[in-house]
């Protein structure tokens, strides 16, 4: 995917400013900032939910103007903030539901899908008759990818996968997300744990009242003093 000069409005007030990124197949970029930053605002624009200027190509062709469902089939996926499961379904339902556009097309690789997210993730195996509704954060960011993954993507984008997250259950789901690369999936990760978020992504921007102030090869940014002093904190200054 490449953007450029991509803004965001709602109403006079520009949300997202003249943003360019590229997310290269097989690699995994960050966007770091605060809160209110744009990093929510900027990734639905790129899915097409938010109306947006400027340009967005995907798999070489211009997706600007195409709705959100044509994104999803052509390989986007995203997985929001707040997870959006349907709680009162079970966790096999959910993950059904990820591969839906894959079920009209009567996909016969999806039964394999399930046993690979299982793997990922033996906790949804266990509780694949459960209600989602019923399961801890962890279990449910991890039903959130499971589900998103399900789509077969070929780009994914995540918003805060750590949020609201015990440090343990942070550090398995940065894991699943590293071996992602294995598998050819991009990845856009937009967090506020800057730390973590550098540690598993190749490339990283850095965005501040909706404008890129930052960007360069993760480990560049982590030494960066601007990085260490707003997001990286004490810790880390005294470690370089």
């Amino acid at each position: 995917m490449e953007v450029r000069g991509l803004s965001v409005a709602y109403g006079k007030v520009e949300a997202v400013h003249q943003v360019g990124l590229r997310v290269e197949q097989g690699r995994i970029v960050t966007v770091i900032g605060p809160n209110g930053a744009g990093k929510t605002t900027l990734l639905g624009a790129l899915m097409g939910m938010l109306a947006a200027r400027g340009g967005v190509n995907y798999a070489g062709e211009d997706i600007t103007r195409i709705e959100p469902e044509q994104r999803v089939s052509g390989g986007l996926c995203l997985v929001p903030e707040r997870r959006e499961l349907f709680a009162a379904m079970t966790v096999e339902d959910n993950l059904v539901l990820g591969a839906f556009h894959r079920y009209r097309k009567r996909d016969k690789t999806i039964a394999a899908d399930f046993e690979q997210v299982y793997r990922l993730f033996p906790r949804l195996k266990e509780r694949c008759r459960q209600s989602a509704g019923t399961l801890s954060g962890g279990e449910r960011q991890m039903l959130a990818l499971g589900r998103a993954l399900m789509s077969r993507p070929r780009l994914l984008m995540l918003d805060e996968p750590s949020l609201g997250l015990a440090p343990l259950v942070v550090r398995d789901i940065f894991r699943v997300i590293a071996g992602l690369r294995e598998t050819g999936v991009s990845i856009l990760l937009v967090e506020q744990n800057a730390r973590a978020a550098l540690q598993v992504a190749d490339y990283g921007y850095v965005l501040e009242t909706g404008e890129i102030v930052l960007e360069g090869p993760s480990a560049e940014l982590a030494s960066n003093p601007r990085v260490i002093e707003s997001y990286l904190g004490l810790v880390s200054a005294k470690a370089g």
